[in-house]
């Protein structure tokens, strides 16, 4: 049951990490489009800053720190029951 869900938490973070990333590559082509005066959606992208890509980047933090204390749990042997 752990394993499900330790593989169900690392599929979220991988959707997240790209969630993330697709947000970033967004903000900078909207920015370029800016700078030049081409309308490339960064009112919108910054509409979505707060009740989006925020949460989807402290998700990500978190679900890092997990992740990290699990394994060094998993490694000193803690929570392995046999």
């Amino acid at each position: 049951m752990k394993d499900k869900l330790i593989n169900l938490l690392n599929q979220l973070l991988m959707i997240d990490v790209f969630l993330v990333l697709l947000s970033f590559f967004w903000l900078a082509i909207a920015l370029l489009g800016r700078s030049i005066g081409v309308p490339l959606g960064f009112e919108l992208w910054y509409s979505l800053w707060e009740p989006v890509f925020t949460p989807a980047i402290g998700l990500l933090m978190a679900g890092a720190i997990a992740i990290g204390i699990i394994n060094k749990l998993r490694e000193q042997g803690i929570g392995n029951r046999e």
